[in-house]
């Protein structure tokens, strides 16, 4: 039956496309061909070609850039022969992967898109890669006259209202990835199992609970780092803002860590900076505390390897990401260390303080310089909607990476995570109806969910743009001392925690920052209005 289903669902796909879509046999002599124009001509007016054709006799590489450690172990490069297969076929056109790799990866995507590097498809999001700053730049290609020719299915499918958070200018600059559930808040993933040893028999919900169970490692698990901590990353003050304030942060990049957030839901259009108050200064005396106790390494400013890795092997016990990868590790520490238990401290739970995540946390735009915008939107639209491509993006090969039964997947029998893992970083366009659910989904999903929804607020700035124009030389300025001095203070190695905070503060206000969330206060006075008027 769910076999049966996936096949409707492709022919349904292949019946759609086949409108629009046909492919030549024979190249233009001249390079443009009469269908060319036709198509050109109906991306320009959002209708249809004359014909009802679109010209893929040309054969083209489509790039897709992704965030994430290019795979090793040779499996992903099996899955894309078998993807390009498909492309070929039904678009003439074939998938590379760009990796951006974790390694300084704020600096590496900014500076891709800034290049002017023809990339055609690329992972974005408002929250965390900088979308908006990017579109302020003219990073990206509008889609409006695009999608309805190159991708009517997910045209159709993304609702009007969804539509409108993803303009810049009342122009489409990505394409939301708004039809697929999770969960994409933060918090510290730890073992169950040395917990109750350590005599911590409730969940953890709260940082000196967290300490109690850093000091438990630290104590009785010799050889091992309570958190391996990657020095590069920006530690936990987002966590720590989120577990003891009310605030919601705004979707305006200051670099390593976001300074600049709405007071509270209630109070959602008042600019607030935690690390004004005695939020900063409390959290860098706990991250002192922390680091003259051994939680993380001593050279951590300097250390770059990989946590994740290092809490599947057992020489940590936490890592620290949301509640999708959480869910992910479960399954994956069950096998690697049977017994550990793997639990997760959601940092939301210390006092509620619990968004909806923005239906723009994840996107896929086309770059500025891209020359095949037409083909990659069929390519992408291909990923998203064909049952077959989707599988292979997501899950890779039947047989190798899983298999199916009574419509759940699951492991095949000797699979070696080592050996076999298979990921594409996909999270640009997943979307439900094309999801087979796991069948070792961790028990605990459906009450961790049901936890989550019970105290949920929606994502109150999803329209939220910020113009940076008239505050671009302080925003630079203030990034510039947030990766500057931002990281000792992070991990505990910039001496006197008071004193450095006031250093950072001080350094803050030279580089302009009481303009620059004079300025958001503004906008978002603004913003207050258009929200109101469209009631």
């Amino acid at each position: 039956m769910f076999k049966r289903k996936k096949k409707a669902l492709s022919v349904a796909l292949a019946a759609t496309l086949a409108v629009s879509l046909t492919a030549c046999t024979t190249p233009s002599s001249t390079g443009t061909s009469s269908t060319d124009k036709a198509a050109a001509t109906a991306a320009a007016t959002g209708t249809a070609a004359p014909s009802g054709k679109i010209d893929t006799s040309e054969f083209q590489t489509i790039s897709y850039v992704m965030l994430g450690d290019k795979p090793k172990n040779g499996q992903f490069e099996k899955v894309m022969e078998k993807v390009n297969a498909i492309l070929k076929q039904k678009a003439n056109a074939k998938l590379e992967i760009k990796w951006v790799e974790w390694a300084d990866w704020q600096t590496k995507y900014n500076l891709l898109l800034a290049s002017g590097e023809p990339v055609d498809l690329i992972t974005v999001a408002t929250d965390w890669l900088d979308t908006w700053q990017n579109a302020q730049k003219g990073a990206f290609q509008p889609l409006d006259k695009l999608l309805p020719v190159y991708a009517p299915l997910t045209w159709k499918e993304v609702p009007p209202e969804n539509w409108a958070e993803t303009k810049y200018k009342n122009q489409i600059m990505l394409i939301p990835e708004d039809h697929y559930t999770q969960w994409v808040n933060h918090g510290f993933l730890y073992r169950g199992d040395w917990a109750k040893e350590f005599g911590i028999t409730a969940p953890i919900t709260d940082w000196k609970s967290m300490e109690t169970y850093f000091q438990g490692v630290k104590d009785k698990k010799p050889g091992v780092v309570p958190w391996d901590a990657n020095g590069t990353a920006a530690g936990n003050i987002g966590g720590y803002i989120n577990s003891y304030t009310d605030a919601i942060e705004l979707p305006i990049s200051t670099g390593l860590f976001g300074l600049v957030y709405g007071k509270s839901y209630d109070e959602k259009y008042k600019a607030y900076s935690p690390v004004l108050d005695d939020t900063f200064v409390n959290f860098a005396k706990l991250m002192k505390d922390w680091g003259d106790k051994g939680f993380w390494r001593e050279d951590v400013l300097n250390y770059k390897g990989d946590n994740r890795s290092e809490l599947e092997a057992g020489k940590s016990s936490v890592d620290q990401h949301h509640t999708q990868t959480f869910l992910g590790e479960r399954i994956k520490m069950d096998k690697l260390q049977p017994g550990s238990d793997l639990q997760f401290f959601p940092f939301s739970a210390t006092r509620n303080n619990l968004v909806s995540m923005s239906i723009t946390h994840g996107g896929t735009s086309i770059g500025a310089k891209s020359k095949h915008p037409e083909r990659a939107l069929m390519v992408y639209e291909l990923i998203r909607q064909d049952p077959e491509v989707y599988r292979l993006m997501n899950y890779g090969l039947e047989g190798v990476q899983y298999v199916v039964k009574d419509g759940k997947r699951f492991r095949p029998d000797g699979y070696d995570v080592q050996r076999d893992d298979f990921y594409s970083n996909f999270w640009g366009g997943r979307i439900d109806k094309n999801e087979i659910p796991d069948g070792n989904d961790w028990s605990g999903k459906g009450a961790l969910y049901a936890s989550y929804d019970k105290i949920k607020k929606p994502f109150p700035y999803g329209r939220f743009v910020f113009d940076k124009g008239p505050v671009s030389n302080e925003l630079t300025a203030v990034t510039q001392v947030v990766g500057q001095m931002g990281p000792a203070i992070l991990y505990g190695k910039a001496g006197d925690p008071v004193k450095a905070v006031d250093d950072f503060r001080a350094k803050l206000k030279t580089a302009g920052f009481d303009k620059l969330m004079a300025e958001v206060q503004k906008q978002l006075d603004a913003f207050k209005v258009t929200v109101e008027s469209s009631k």
